[in-house]
């Protein structure tokens, strides 16, 4: 049995029964059955599904909303817009996704070779607790409009949300197997992932977990996607807005309660502008207002859980035995709930292995840079290379950070942020391969070459 808890209470928010070996079984079965009807539905059939299940989650936003809140204590207000993101997400793929499938045909010395993209089968998603409907709905639109199911293992403390996506699919018309919510610990994945009916694997979450998951999957030989930690460098040159710079540092470092791969954690900030941005940095962390995620005026929740706050506690600690200096905030608040108050931290020592791991909360390390090379040195001395955000209004500084800093993303003079258009995915130990946009449609489609006599000789598109 699951006991999800309310991070602001501490009290049971929902209970939810585990799944027996049999039930695991007869899941695995119905997907591999419902995939081969999928698998050759039109193209028409599965956009018309994408706007129904847009349309429920539209309909639907403030009581799954309310259900996010409860089980991981996001504000509800962040909540309500995470799930008007995956509608935009499933209408995005329901508009765009037919030409991301279309054949491309080329000219060959025995005639045409046409690239076609074919679905593989049921892809397995181990998703964790931070945006626990978007984590999801980056997977589950492009399996769908892709001809593949889905299956869902989430993570435990939010399985009123993983039932939640599975009665909301099942509410817009999906057929029984098309997305099927697993509620299982673990302990159970290496066992899903070996089996045959599974193609491919998507995971979300900790190195860690990764590392384990890509294990499993390399035994077995199957595609894996991984999406795992980010230390995001926030960059701040002299020629930037530094007002916006400001707003936006502020925004991307507590947003989520500083609980998202791709927060700000790290503000590379030039000397010339440093004791400025650092002083304007200081009064808008000072201004976050932590409090009941219920409450429109409330900035920022609780943390995931009291076991989450304990972490970061625990990394702030070890940060300031190295060295490092915590201006403010960064503390537990008194009384029931995972709270703590947003803060930041300077002088943290970069030779120490603890100013390179992930902080998954609301405090801010800020760095002084001296100039180009150090700030680019800074931004890549860490072992992840997920997002990045460079404020500068210099051409060739904006070309030297998109060249030279180690990420898979970047963005220019604005807070990095995912989109259903774009493809999003890290290098290094921040995990590999892509999702959303075209390319992550892709990820798990066989691109099937058909070669055929004869042709025209020329390249065209079909």
């Amino acid at each position: 049995m699951f006991t999800t808890i309310n991070p602001a209470t501490g009290e049971a928010a929902g209970t939810y029964p585990e799944l027996s070996a049999e039930e695991i079984e007869a899941k695995l079965a119905r997907a591999a059955a419902t995939f081969r009807a999928w698998r050759v539905t039109g193209l028409a059939e599965r956009t018309a599904l994408l706007e129904r299940i847009a349309d429920r989650f539209e309909a639907d936003k403030q009581r799954l909303a309310e259900i996010a809140t409860r089980e991981m204590g996001k504000t509800l207000k962040s909540a309500v817009a995470e799930v008007e993101k995956c509608a935009a997400a499933f209408r995005h793929y329901a508009e765009a996704g037919p030409a991301m499938l279309e054949d491309r045909t080329f000219a060959v010395s025995t005639g045409t070779a046409t690239a076609r993209w074919l679905p593989m089968g049921p892809v397995l998603a181990i998703m964790p607790w931070n945006f626990p409907y978007w984590q999801v709905v980056r997977f589950a639109a492009p399996t769908i409009m892709a001809g593949n199911v889905g299956l869902l293992k989430h993570a435990s403390s939010v399985q009123g949300v993983a039932a939640a996506l599975e009665e909301t699919m099942l509410a817009a018309g999906a057929p029984e197997g098309l997305f099927q919510n697993l509620a299982i610990r673990s302990d159970k994945v290496d066992a899903l992932i070996a089996d045959d009916r599974i193609v491919a694997v998507t995971l979300t979450g900790s190195e860690g977990a990764g590392i384990k998951v890509a294990e499993a999957a390399g035994r077995a030989l199957k595609k894996v996607v991984l999406e795992l930690g980010g230390s995001d460098p926030f960059i701040v040159m002299p020629s930037a807005d530094l007002d916006a710079a400001v707003k936006a540092a502020v925004t991307a470092r507590v947003q989520n309660t500083g609980q998202s791969c791709i927060c700000a954690k790290r503000m590379i900030v030039h000397a010339d502008v440093y004791d400025a941005f650092l002083e304007k940095f200081s009064a808008g962390m000072q201004a976050v207002k932590a409090g009941d995620p219920m409450d429109e005026g409330t900035d920022m929740g609780p943390l995931s859980s009291e076991e989450q706050r304990e972490t970061v506690l625990g990394q702030l600690d070890m940060i300031r035995r190295e060295g490092g200096r915590l201006l403010f905030g960064g503390e537990a608040l008194p009384g029931a709930g995972a709270f703590m108050s947003a803060g930041i931290l300077v002088d943290v020592p970069v030779e120490h292995a603890v100013a390179k791991e992930e902080l998954f909360g609301p405090v801010a390390m800020v760095f002084r840079a001296g100039d180009v090379d150090e700030a680019v040195r800074l931004a890549n001395d860490v072992p992840f290379g997920l997002g990045s955000s460079v404020w500068t209004n210099d051409a060739a500084e904006q070309e030297r950070f998109v060249r030279d800093v180690e990420a898979g993303m970047t963005a220019v003079n604005q807070m990095l942020s995912s989109a259903p258009e774009a493809p999003f995915g890290g290098v290094k130990r921040s995990g590999h391969g892509r999702e959303l946009g075209p390319y992550g449609l892709h990820e798990f489609m066989n691109l099937k070459t058909v070669v055929r006599e004869g042709g025209t000789g020329e390249t065209q598109v079909e």
